[in-house]
């Protein structure tokens, strides 16, 4: 997906995204909370950065774990906690 834009341009997609993650080493409630959020009981938090999400866990004061990365154009939801947001009419539509 990146080579589309270049060597230059990826450079510094990922340079942003490294940068968006490694703020979690100093700030790890910088993020998201998925349970305030989204009214689901986990202990999951997420960033947007660059287009996609990180889902991660604080395990402790000097641990981060991220858990997982979707593209916006993802359904996380789906994927993650197996919850369905799209309607009836778009999944007939793409037959999914």
């Amino acid at each position: 997906m990146l080579k589309s834009y270049g060597e230059k341009e990826t450079g510094k997609i990922i340079k942003k995204i490294t940068k968006g993650v490694r703020q979690l080493e100093i700030f790890p409630q910088s993020g998201i909370s998925v349970s305030s959020n989204y009214d689901i009981d986990c202990d999951y938090h997420y960033i947007f950065v660059e287009r996609n999400y990180f889902f991660y866990r604080i395990k402790d004061k000097n641990t981060v774990l991220i858990l997982d990365m979707f593209n916006e154009k993802e359904d996380f939801m789906r994927r993650l906690f197996g919850i369905v947001t799209t309607s009836q009419e778009t999944i007939d539509y793409w037959k999914e």
